[in-house]
């Protein structure tokens, strides 16, 4: 395929001209080359190692380490290279975004980033507040070749405030400062649309990022360009939509008779529920499901939303985009479980929870590079004429 070379050097043009532009231009290449290669966890030794083993290309061992932490790597030319190859990146006209937060547990004690962090899914055995890093992710939800994907396009690192006080953390020359993780998607879901002019953006995200904290500061960078979909908590409050009262001194109303919350109207929902046919998880399934437009407080806008029943458990998720129909709310938002199937072919399969770096750039780097093999994995099976085979089939998937 000619994507790879063509991007390889489209990549070498991003970096500065020079003797040491060049070189690192050449090391980048080769770097992002052995992380692709399925052969070992993608720790900074073992990189080389690849490199001088596969390539033919030896590099002096301090000086490959000072290049994986090297505050001089394009990052944000590199990024926008590869975001501009994707091939279609539109939905439906849609551009759709899947976003979550996800925790890189570590052992030193030294590793940037580093907190101790409550996890949710921690299991009986293991600890709640393990030492982790928390890293936001953007990600692009598209289908690849008959199946859903998401491309990792930017992440940050959650830093509490009081850790950034603690720590007096600064990564690229910068002093970091606390940002709370709706600012940083906020920032990296801004920098992507730029790229993506005029596009709707549609965010698609768990319940923990649905809600005003994210759509007030997105609507106020992207105006209505900006939409959600998330799942909806059982006692979220809705209201009908408002009734116009002609002759009525004040402002308009905002709300309607208050309907009641997401667990009170299901019910009701149950019975009017009609089966719909949806691309989920990878088949063709028969859902059970009712959709009604509303006006939601936690929100502060009209919404649509669609209670799912199942046999014995339902669930309600919930938009800002009301052009899309009951198929479409279910589909995506069931194709967001590849941004949790990302991580942990980010983290394991690739090796970024295996790396030793300890100091912030190298840290950062090494994350670069491992989202980046990622997306440029997706990208190149774009470009394939025939989908490759599962690497972990099962006679329930086509």
């Amino acid at each position: 395929m000619t994507i790879l070379p063509s991007l390889a050097q489209q990549f070498q043009n991003a970096f500065p001209g020079n003797a040491h532009g060049r070189e690192r231009a050449h090391w980048f290449v080769l770097t992002l080359q052995a992380i692709l290669m399925p052969l070992t966890a993608s720790r900074t030794s073992n990189l080389l190692r690849s490199i001088s083993t596969l390539f033919g290309v030896d590099i002096a061992q301090s000086r490959y380490y000072t290049f994986m932490a090297s505050t001089k790597l394009p990052w944000e030319r590199l990024w926008r290279t590869l975001w501009l190859s994707i091939q279609d990146p539109l939905t439906d006209g849609r551009l759709i975004l899947a976003l979550d937060d996800s925790i890189n547990p570590k052992t030193g004690r030294k590793v940037f980033a580093c907190q101790d962090t409550f996890d949710h899914a921690a299991k009986a055995n293991q600890s709640a507040y393990p030492w982790a890093q928390t890293i936001v992710t953007v990600g692009l939800l598209k289908s690849v070749q008959g199946r859903w994907a998401c491309l990792p396009l930017a992440f940050a690192y959650f830093l509490r405030a009081k850790t950034t006080v603690l720590q007096d953390l600064s990564l690229y020359g910068k002093h970091l400062r606390y940002r709370s993780k709706f600012r940083q998607a906020v920032d990296m879901i801004e920098r992507i649309s730029q790229v993506f002019t005029d596009a709707p953006v549609l965010v698609v995200a768990d319940s923990w990022f649905g809600n005003q904290g994210l759509m007030q500061p997105l609507r106020t960078a992207l105006g209505h360009r900006a939409h959600l979909l998330s799942r909806l908590r059982v006692n979220a409050v809705m209201c009908d939509l408002p009734k116009p009262q002609p002759g009525k001194a004040g402002r308009p109303r905002k709300y309607g008779q208050r309907l009641g919350n997401t667990k009170e109207l299901a019910l009701d929902a149950s019975l009017k529920a009609t089966t719909y046919k949806v691309n989920l998880y990878g088949r063709s399934r028969e859902v059970r499901a009712h959709d009604r437009v509303v006006m939601l407080k936690s929100l502060r806008a009209q919404v649509r939303v669609v209670w799912i029943f199942r046999r014995t458990q339902w669930v309600a998720l919930v938009t800002t985009d009301l052009d899309l129909s009951v198929t479409q709310v279910i589909e995506y938002y069931g194709a967001r479980w590849k941004i949790e199937s990302g991580f942990r072919e980010i983290k394991q399969e690739i090796g970024s929870a295996q790396t030793q770096t300890r100091t912030p750039e190298a840290v950062t780097n090494h994350l670069h590079f491992c989202m980046m093999a990622t997306t440029l994995t997706w990208v190149y099976g774009q470009h394939l004429e025939k989908a490759p085979p599962r690497r972990y089939a099962t006679q329930e998937r086509s």
